[in-house]
């Protein structure tokens, strides 16, 4: 098979990929559950459907151990990530938390800038106010009527989800060196995400507006969760992970693009979202900057 022809599969997956993490916000706000309830059984109904594709699969996995605790270690910040974004959505909707999320892109340039020595251009720094103005707007301050049942604490939960995605990111990346195969990288990550959602679950804080994990299974609630934990933290995933590192940059661009967009579309439609016009104003803001370090960011490495 030609390099284009792979290339064409794996941009496929990505898409693919993309597109089914798209309908998570959906999945979850369908299921009714708190944000910790929904996003631990997300994890705990991923695992044996892990478990059970490693074990078929037995694919070579030639990670040393600090290589899988690594792994495992991406999952716990991902664990606070998505109590950041399940509180996010349930505050400003599924549109805007997930746009907050992937701002991510721009936190993860300026955390290699300071932590590898690999400066930002020019396009990227001055994204950085935009974002802000961005989450400004969004928040309502300056709205009479914003969209959202609390939309400061909604910015605040997106804010707290990007910055934890950012870094799930990055530890994850690193964990990942010698390309090992996507499922059994998922699988560590996925232990270390309900590992981690188990500890914050069980934790006192209510004083902080988070609701301990229900441990009772409802239906159909909970079909609405295994639904997201197959479509998105197993199928999904995995086709991300597996296409990504085989893309060309700008085609990895555009896949990781199209789950924001496609989402923000989904609320629109599905779930009949309404932000304000300044909230609108603050989306663009963010999206545009997100596309233009995405598609123009550049870093070079120092000293």
């Amino acid at each position: 098979m030609s390099a284009t022809a792979d290339d064409r599969r794996s941009m496929v997956i990505a898409l693919v990929g993309a597109t089914l993490l798209s309908f998570a916000p959906l999945l979850y706000i369908q299921s009714d559950t708190s944000p910790l309830t929904g996003a631990f059984f997300r994890m705990i109904y991923a695992i044996p459907m892990l478990v059970f594709l490693v074990i078929i699969l037995k694919q070579n996995d030639p990670r040393e151990k600090q290589f899988r605790f690594l792994a495992f270690t991406s999952g716990i910040l991902l664990a606070i990530d998505f109590v950041g974004y399940h509180s996010a959505i349930d505050y400003i909707g599924s549109g805007i938390a997930t746009l907050i999320g992937n701002s991510q892109v721009i936190i993860v340039t300026i955390c290699s800038w300071v932590l590898f020595g690999e400066r930002p251009n020019r396009l990227i720094l001055l994204s950085l106010p935009v974002v802000i103005l961005g989450l400004l707007l969004i928040s309502g301050v300056w709205d009479d009527e914003p969209y959202g049942s609390d939309p400061v604490k909604g910015v605040i939960g997106g804010i707290v989800a990007a910055i934890f995605y950012s870094s799930f990111l990055i530890l994850f990346r690193f964990s990942n060196r010698i390309q090992a195969p996507s499922v059994n990288l998922q699988m560590d990550a996925t232990f270390g995400a309900a590992f981690g959602l188990l500890i914050v679950g069980i934790m006192p804080l209510s004083s902080l507006g988070i609701e301990k994990i229900d441990f009772s299974i409802s239906w159909p609630g909970h079909v609405w969760l295994v639904l997201l934990s197959l479509s998105c933290q197993v199928i999904g995933w995995i086709a991300i992970a597996f296409a990504l590192p085989r893309l060309p940059a700008a085609h990895t661009s555009f896949a990781l693009l199209l789950q924001p967009a496609l989402t923000i579309l989904w609320g629109v439609i599905i779930l009949s979202e309404n932000p304000s016009t300044q909230q609108v104003a603050g989306m663009i803001l963010i999206f545009s900057a997100i596309i233009a370090v995405t598609l123009f960011g550049r870093t070079d490495r120092s000293g």
